[in-house]
């Protein structure tokens, strides 16, 4: 199948796929004659992966390690496992700031509803207030 096609199945754009054979998470398509890429099932195969692995938080330098492990015929799972384990530890530090950002923007908001007269200088009490 063409570029356009396989994306269109995939749900990515050619662009998508360009980048991914870049990045070595494809195989780069054999040219026609015509110059055009030339697709093959395992192409779509490797995207539905790809996606998958995505939708678990994986980064595209993960998936392309345990793509290679898998086609070096070991079983990438304990290395899948750890990946998991590093990206779970970040959400959940990211979930922290984002608890504190909260917090203070609630802090912030407050402080608009009665904002106290500014100073001179002041540009705005309720940004410089903070802190």
């Amino acid at each position: 199948m063409r570029i356009g096609e396989l994306a269109r199945r995939a749900g990515v754009t050619s662009d998508t796929l360009r980048y991914y054979e870049r990045a070595g998470l494809l195989d780069r398509a054999p040219r026609a004659p015509n110059g055009y890429r030339e697709y093959g099932n395992s192409a779509l195969e490797d995207l539905r992966f790809i996606s998958k692995a995505q939708v678990l938080g994986l980064r595209l330098r993960d998936i392309r390690e345990v793509m290679e492990i898998a086609v070096g015929g070991r079983a990438p799972c304990r290395h899948v496992r750890a990946a998991l384990d590093q990206r779970l530890h970040q959400v959940e530090a990211r979930l922290r700031e984002l608890r504190k950002l909260r917090a203070t923007l609630r802090e912030a908001l407050l402080r608009v509803s009665r904002p106290p007269a500014p100073a001179a200088g002041c540009r705005c009490p309720v940004i410089e207030t903070v802190g």
